[in-house]
């Protein structure tokens, strides 16, 4: 069995807090959390061919060191 690794800043527990956050989410939570990410003007939100996505997560990563 391989090790486990995080990204920069993350770790098992971060992890699991996330996984909680979202498995206990409710629906209208979810929409509302989605709603407010598009309603942020700091933020957008833009359709990518799929084959972009790693290359685009890459660029993020960078820029977020």
């Amino acid at each position: 069995m391989s090790e486990q690794t995080f990204p920069r800043g993350w770790d098992e527990e971060r992890v699991r807090k996330v996984l909680v956050h979202y498995e206990e989410q409710t629906e209208d939570e979810a929409v509302a959390e989605d709603e407010a990410a598009f309603a942020d003007a700091m933020q957008t939100v833009m359709e990518v061919p799929y084959a972009l996505v790693p290359a685009i997560r890459e660029i993020i990563a960078k820029h977020h060191v």
